[in-house]
């Protein structure tokens, strides 16, 4: 699932997580392990520019990715040559890609020649909390000094080894990466959670590893966090500091908040006035008791609404970012998977505590158009932060939604990702190396640290 790029979408997310653990196969080369693939890699074109090939599930294609946001699923072709589609639309985009043979390492993409970037790798396993831990130090050629960012999970269930795009992406840009399988994922030891603390704690561990295996190499470091890594970085920063943090389409708000500030924006982008709000927020109130039960209560509530609802036009776009698999499962499925699926997590979490006790610098990058993770009273909050002083910059691309991914909506509603936000890798770039930004990137609207104004790209 390499859309996550620390991402993941929730939804994926979470449906994937009923069906994970299926063998991953069909594949056009001798291993069965997506990650094994030797075409796997960034590569450095002629022109100096950069594309990542990266793995995907289903292993017999890949994914290329640009640093200007652009990416397309490659699908081997009987001659041997890649063809590419857009995005995740599956339309044609007319680039052809082909490699040479692995020893070789060269890539022609889109008829520009290009050499596959090697990098000082240095496969770890180290402790959690109270868990072992698959990880892995990625840092560019040589002896000098480089900042080191830690990725931080979102909900999914992948492999970061496998998936996580940007393990080569920062590198061939200067940056050193530490990239490790979340506890319950991948290589990595233990059962998988939702529990903040003990993901800030393991976080905590993997920074402590890159800098041992780093050594003299380790300049300034800090977190890049995904989607609930938005969480989970801030506090892991709180405990123990580190020199910057990155959350990219988190929330400063509660999980449950989440879901209902989700299904508030289903029905606002759908049309639908303050009754049918009122009747889509009981909805949300009965998933939460459910959900605060740890699925062992509450269900009578939640099929009395099913019944009283379900037929109206407003009830198939009840979604939100849990509700929707409470909906989709009858009380008997629930009651098994809903505790695996949602292991952990601490539904009320409240992070403003921790964020106006944090002095870390922070970079919070965010989609105006989230439907997974509404970014509106995140945004204010974050807002209410810089004007009291704190250290966050932030940065809300208008037209992106959850990934800071731009999409394109189609007939019937549903969204297809074409591309991540130009301006959207750039700006962590500039970040991590030396903690400024410069003013534009892409449409993204910037609010700098202390309350500063908004600066809008230029026309």
């Amino acid at each position: 699932m390499s859309r996550h790029l620390m991402t993941s979408v929730h939804r994926a997310a979470l449906l994937f997580a009923l069906v994970t653990l299926v063998m991953l196969g069909g594949v056009a080369r001798a291993s069965s392990n997506p990650a094994e693939n030797c075409y796997i890699g960034a590569y450095q074109l002629t022109d100096g520019s950069i594309v990542d090939i990266g793995a995907t599930d289903p292993a017999s294609s890949l994914r290329w990715r640009r640093v200007d946001g652009t990416t397309g699923l490659l699908t081997r072709q009987p001659d041997g040559a890649w063809m590419s589609t857009r995005g995740w639309t599956g339309r044609p985009d007319g680039s052809i890609v082909r490699f040479s043979d692995c020893r070789d390492g060269r890539i022609t993409f889109d008829g520009m020649t290009g050499h596959r970037i090697a990098f000082d790798i240095v496969n770890t396993r180290f402790q959690g909390s109270g868990v072992s831990l698959a990880g892995r130090l990625v840092l560019p050629k040589g002896k000098a000094r480089v900042p080191i960012v830690v990725l931080v999970h979102g909900s999914e269930h992948d492999s970061a080894l496998d998936f996580y795009d940007l393990q080569r992406m920062f590198p061939a840009m200067g940056i050193g990466v530490f990239v490790y399988d979340k506890r319950g994922t991948g290589a990595s030891g233990g059962s998988y959670t939702q529990d903040f603390l003990l993901l800030a704690d393991d976080a905590i561990a993997a920074v402590q590893e890159a800098k041992r295996l780093a050594g003299t190499r380790a300049g300034r470091i800090g977190y890049q966090a995904g989607s609930e890594g938005g969480w989970v970085a801030p506090l892991a920063a709180k405990v123990s500091p580190v020199d910057f943090v990155i959350v990219g389409f988190g929330l400063a708000v509660s999980p449950l908040d989440e879901d209902r500030e989700a299904i508030a924006y289903d029905m606002q982008r759908h049309g639908y006035g303050p009754r049918v709000m009122a009747n889509a927020m009981q909805i949300a109130d009965a998933s939460a008791a459910i959900i605060l039960s740890d699925f062992q209560s509450g269900y009578d509530r939640l099929d009395a609404l099913k019944l009283k609802y379900g037929n109206a036009p407003w009830f198939k776009y009840v979604h939100g970012d849990v509700t929707w698999a409470l909906l989709a499962w009858p009380t008997s499925e629930l009651k098994q998977k809903g505790p695996v699926l949602f292991a952990g997590v601490p539904a009320q979490y409240d992070p403003m505590p921790v964020l106006h006790n944090l002095d870390t610098p922070q970079l919070w990058i965010l989609g105006g158009e989230d439907t997974d993770a509404p970014s509106a009273e995140t945004i204010q909050r974050l807002r209410d932060l810089q004007g009291k002083g704190h250290p966050v910059a932030l940065a809300v691309f208008p037209h992106a939604e959850h990934g800071i991914y731009e999409f394109e909506t189609k007939p019937d509603g549903t969204r297809e990702d074409t591309r991540n936000s130009q301006g959207y890798f750039d700006m962590m770039r500039d970040y991590i190396l030396d903690g400024t930004l410069h003013d534009t990137y892409g449409d993204a609207v910037l609010y700098r640290a202390s309350g500063t104004s908004p600066r809008h790209p230029s026309p």
